[in-house]
């Protein structure tokens, strides 16, 4: 279903006038502080922010797309990185001169947008379903009937459907609460702290203005919330939403009987003015704390649909096909058929899976592989829609398209592992199961008991202790435990380098006991480096060195890269190389200061006629530590080898030694190869390895170690490990690697840095360990409070607990959880 709203998120810091500073990343509009350490870039003279490398890399590719817009109200020219007002209406962002231009535009967008197509609705059998419980699935948008969540659409989006309207809604919802609720907590907590509000304006006022503003918040804002609860009710499922919608309406209710007809309560709950105690500002407060929550979980959620639109901008919009008379031209990606020829110009994205016809290139298959090297495709090879093609210019002809290529099975696979990750059910929710319906018998039976047993008037204090039973159990606290620990963990996490994407990461990673490592990127640096040189009998290493770096020094290769980089480093001095030849598969070779210099495999050895048997003992030593080893031949003689190999992480080691310690198995799944991958695993200790595996081995091994009954989260930084993080219980992202893997994670390690796993395991045990402390202070108050508030003390002692003391009791519930989570900001990580 289309949203037509124009609310965003990210406009709602700008409200407050227009002389409130700014710093937007121009790419996609987040708002950026300068001092956060975040991504920059320097164009003109000018200094760019930007939330992640994705934004910056984009920026850098294409500056002046990126560095003005058109506010489509008055027509002006306006700076994306330091406009003040910007907001997103169908899916595209527009940015405004000033606040008058982004209201008149907010009122009525169409006005101003002209015949503009509207968005495309959802496909034809669409189905939805509980982000909360994914069994629940509808063939129409609704509301879960287990839950009351807005139920959302199944299958891999088709693009940006803008914002999500339940978050617009509820975020409407939270910030009339948070005004209304305000002044009503101000009137009622003015004596508490020796402010005469209520003596200035008198007891009644105070009172009726209380039951004025809270009415909205109660009356309209919290409409959902006993919409959830009724809906546990009818379920039979109860949950916080039944606490909500009991405590809220019996604070309420009791409120504003106590207002109207004060006359109806016994002495004792009166005032020395003849007032009753009312609990106005108990019912607002709660609603808004709620949605505060609720909106953060939300906006939370919303990112998960950009991992998918992240993998689906892999692929090119448009194709350049070859038709019979060999005319080109470039066609939208949907027009390609299987058969059809397309040519791939360098720089240039594959667009589909097919075949090379023609031509020669390297290919950058890293979304594939993981791997960093670049793969030579010549006449006969297979191509990967979503690969870049690097160099030369290839024409291929496409044999799958559309659903069926590799590129959409992962889109695919990440849509399905986000719906199929079933959250865990809360802690608090777990024990409202049991709590709830105590709670509502306990309030029957003191109502029934007071009711008949009770002194007269009998009836008036059987509803004031059931209106207090209920009050007492009202979940302000309840409400706050989670939240509260969540908020502050984030914190202390992003002070240790760990972004934590929501309450629910957290709490699997504290219960994990198997960790997935990807190698490239996440234990090794992802940056080949040269290693050894190891010169044959009478040959100078220094020369060896020269000679093989500027042989490479005109290619692409990484390989290449790393030997150039590394001669230079150790002072060598590098000539140009004439005739070039690459051999695809085995190596290359060319002329250099009038010596024929051939490097490569024992292949390339042959074919210039050179005996690399003297060193093949020394290069079988180099490959079983992990290295990749070229033979050096000059003038169709051995003269030494080359090696060059992707270094282990300077801190990994003692990381996976720390892992293993809090009782962690490491498992270490790679795209790269058997002897490789088992150099690095028995360097560090690493439990298990698989080896030469793609994205749906890495997938289906989190699947089979789940289905065995374990708790798995992996850990990678390739668009190659997008689907298994979705996968996992708990996806951890290398903040140095690609923005999809990044959007698949509940966890992201900015640095990149695997000892950023070990402090993201300690946040995360203390955290669920501080959760747990506060249902305890939650709920303990509320055992002591609801036998308390239903009257068992009064047969001894004549006590009856007035609703103001049980309002009293939970403000002190609310006060110990807060204290409680604020530890968490001194935690040692």
């Amino acid at each position: 279903m289309a949203d037509h709203s124009t609310h965003s998120h990210h406009d709602l810091a700008h409200h407050h006038g227009d002389a409130t500073p700014v710093t937007r990343d121009p790419v996609c509009g987040m708002t950026v502080d300068p001092n956060a350490g975040k991504p920059t870039a320097e164009h003109e003279g000018h200094t760019y922010h930007f939330c992640h490398d994705g934004c910056r890399d984009k920026f850098q590719a294409d500056p002046e797309k990126y560095l003005t817009a058109k506010d489509p109200v008055c027509g002006m020219s306006v700076d994306r990185a330091t406009a003040r007002h910007m907001l997103k209406h169908e899916g595209e962002r527009f940015y405004f001169c000033s606040k008058g231009c982004h209201d008149k535009f907010e009122a009525d967008p169409e006005k101003y947008l002209g015949d503009r197509p509207a968005p495309e609705p959802m496909p034809a059998g669409t189905q939805y379903t509980c982000p909360m419980h994914p069994e629940i699935v509808e063939d129409k948008p609704g509301d879960c009937p287990k839950c009351g969540m807005a139920l959302e659409p199944m299958g891999v989006p088709t693009g940006d459907e803008g914002p999500n309207p339940e978050l617009i809604d509820f975020t409407r919802r939270f910030w009339v609460s948070t005004v209304l609720a305000v002044p009503v907590l101000i009137i009622a907590m003015a004596p508490m702290v020796g402010l005469p509000l209520r003596q200035w304006i008198g007891e009644t006022t105070a009172t009726w203005l209380e039951l004025i503003l809270a009415t909205p918040v109660v009356v309209w804002a919290a409409l959902p919330f006993f919409k959830r609860g009724w809906s546990s009710i009818v379920n039979k499922s109860p949950n916080m939403w039944t606490l909500i919608g009991l405590g809220v309406g019996a604070a309420y209710t009791y409120s504003v009987v106590a207002t109207l007809a004060p006359g109806l309560f016994p002495p004792a709950f009166r005032t020395h003015g003849g007032q009753v105690a009312v609990y106005f500002e108990a019912a607002a407060v709660i609603v808004a704390l709620v949605f505060l929550g609720q909106v953060l979980e939300l906006r939370a959620r919303e990112r998960t649909g950009s991992a998918i639109r992240a993998l689906l901008d892999l692929a090119p919009k448009t194709a350049r096909r070859i038709d019979k008379n060999g005319d080109e031209a470039d066609v939208p990606l949907d027009d390609v058929k299987s058969g059809d020829r397309l040519r791939i110009r360098p720089g240039e994205s594959v667009p589909v899976d097919g075949v090379v016809a023609s031509g020669r290139s390297s290919i950058d298959e890293s979304m594939i592989t993981g791997e960093p090297v670049p793969v030579e495709k010549t006449e006969g090879d297979t191509v990967t829609g979503g690969t870049l093609n690097k160099s030369g210019t290839l024409v291929m002809t496409a044999e799958k398209v559309g659903s069926e290529t590799v590129l959409s099975r992962i889109v695919e696979m990440v849509a399905s592992a986000q719906r199929s990750r079933a959250p865990i059910q809360s802690l608090a929710d777990r024990v409202s199961g049991i709590f709830v319906p105590t709670v509502v018998a306990v309030a029957i039976i003191a109502f029934i008991i007071w009711a008949i047993f009770g002194p007269e008037p009998s009836m008036v204090y059987a509803i004031v202790a059931a209106v207090s039973v209920l009050i007492i159990a009202c979940p302000c606290a309840l409400g706050l435990a989670t939240p509260m620990s969540i908020m502050t963990a984030t914190g202390r996490g992003a002070n240790a380098g760990v972004l934590i994407r929501d309450a629910e990461a957290l709490e699997r990673f504290a219960r994990v006991d198997t960790l997935i490592v990807d190698k490239t990127g996440t234990v090794t640096e992802g940056k080949p480096q040269l290693t050894d040189v190891v010169p044959a009998d009478g040959v100078d290493e220094g020369e060896l060195l020269a000679l093989a770096a500027s042989l490479e020094k005109g290619s692409e290769h990484p390989l290449a890269e790393a030997i150039v980089n590394g001669a230079k480093d150790r002072g060598a001095a590098l000539s140009d190389a004439g005739d070039f030849e690459a051999a695809t598969g085995i190596g290359v070779k060319g002329e250099v200061d009038g010596k024929r210099v051939a490097l490569g495999n024992v292949a390339m050895m042959r074919e210039v006629g050179a005996d690399p048997d003297s060193l093949s003992a020394e290069a079988t030593r180099l490959q079983e530590a992990g290295k990749t080893a070229m033979y050096v031949a000059v003038d169709g003689k051995l003269a030494g080898l080359i090696a060059v190999a992707d270094p282990i992480k300077q801190t990994a080691g003692k990381a996976i030694a720390d892992l293993h310690a809090e009782g962690l198995r490491i498992i270490m799944a790679t795209g790269d190869n058997e002897r490789t991958a088992r150099a690095v695993a028995k360097e560090l200790g690493i439990d298990e390895v698989h080896a030469d595996v793609r994205p749906e081995d890495k997938q289906d091994l989190v699947n089979r170690l789940k289905s065995e009954g374990r708790s798995v989260a992996m850990a990678g930084d390739g668009i190659n490990d997008a689907p298994a993080l979705a996968a996992a219980d708990v996806g951890i992202a290398m903040g140095t690697g690609a923005d999809v893997a990044m959007e698949s994670a509940g966890l992201t390690l900015v640095k990149g840095d695997l000892a950023g796993i070990v402090r993201a395991r300690k946040l995360a045990r203390a955290t669920l360990r501080n959760i747990k402390q506060n249902l305890i202070f939650a709920f303990g108050y509320n055992t002591i409070g609801v036998p308390v508030a239903a009257g068992i003390l009064f047969p001894v002692f004549g006590w009856l607990l007035s609703p103001m003391i049980a309002a009293a009791a939970m403000s002190l519930s609310s006060v110990s959880v807060i204290s409680n989570a604020l530890r968490l900001r001194t935690i040692k990580l």
